[in-house]
């Protein structure tokens, strides 16, 4: 526990993927936020992938939740690159899929692939970036607490505690061993030094197993009976829920309008 004295979830020990400005949304509780999510995504991969025009007005309530979260384009776009292994399958998809074939720019493609790829896309894009909102805009601290007062399991809510308490600890760790290796000589690169890095790993393993029963055993000393104390201090207002699910809200009208449109 000493090497951790001072640290805090949302301190030193890491903010996340927050982006520190005042805005409406940065304002709300995370439970609000957590459950608009939900309900936007649900909304979003419940509407036929032919309805385009759905996808337009997703996109325009998304926009309009960056712009009231104060993000910069350039930040969204950035983290949009976790999305790259999607928009890989979503590339090739048109070439394997089976079914009738169509021209695209002289090039025979599976229709229902081009059509699966523009699901997947889509429906991935804007799921992302919705996620992209949430973590910009909610402190990991902030995050738990909301998943504590939606009822989440307590072993759960404790794990992830550690989880976001550690990360910055085991990172140190990690780039301490990087600099000695560096500084021993290693350049990397080659296949022989895949043993230096193997090596590294397993003893950053036994590292961090260790540290573990250690603060266990700090915490048992001190009272701990398997229950972390609340995180949370209080819920949310009825405005409070009524501002933050307007966008969710109208999500799921519009995948109302588009599953009639699309019968």
């Amino acid at each position: 526990m000493d090497d951790l004295a001072g640290r805090s979830v949302s301190g030193s020990a890491g903010d996340g993927l927050l982006v520190a400005v005042d805005s409406r949304i940065h304002r709300l509780p995370a439970q609000v936020k957590i459950v608009a999510l939900f309900v936007f995504v649900l909304a979003v991969v419940s509407t036929p992938a032919g309805v385009f025009w759905a996808f337009a007005l997703y996109a325009a309530l998304l926009a309009g939740a960056v712009a009231l979260a104060k993000l910069p384009v350039t930040t969204v776009l950035r983290r949009l690159a976790v999305e790259t292994p999607f928009i890989v399958f979503a590339l090739v998809l048109p070439f394997v899929a089976t079914g009738p074939q169509v021209d695209v720019l002289g090039v025979s493609v599976s229709e229902s692939g081009v059509l699966g790829s523009w699901n997947v896309l889509a429906k991935g894009t804007l799921g992302v970036i919705a996620a992209i909102v949430l973590s910009a805009s909610t402190a990991p601290r902030e995050l738990l607490s909301g998943l504590e007062r939606l009822r989440l399991p307590s072993t759960l809510v404790a794990i992830l505690s550690f989880m976001v308490r550690y990360l910055s600890v085991v990172s140190d760790d990690l780039h301490r061993m990087r600099i000695a290796r560096e500084s021993r000589g290693y350049a990397g690169g080659r296949v022989g030094h895949l043993k230096a890095v193997a090596g590294g790993v397993g003893a950053l393993f036994v590292r961090s197993f260790e540290r573990g029963e250690r603060v266990h055993l700090a915490m048992q000393s001190r009272g701990y009976t398997g229950r972390m104390p609340q995180l949370a201090a209080s819920g949310a207002a009825r405005n409070q829920w009524a501002e933050g699910l307007v966008i969710s809200l109208l999500a799921v009208l519009i995948a109302v309008a588009a599953r009639v449109a699309g019968l």
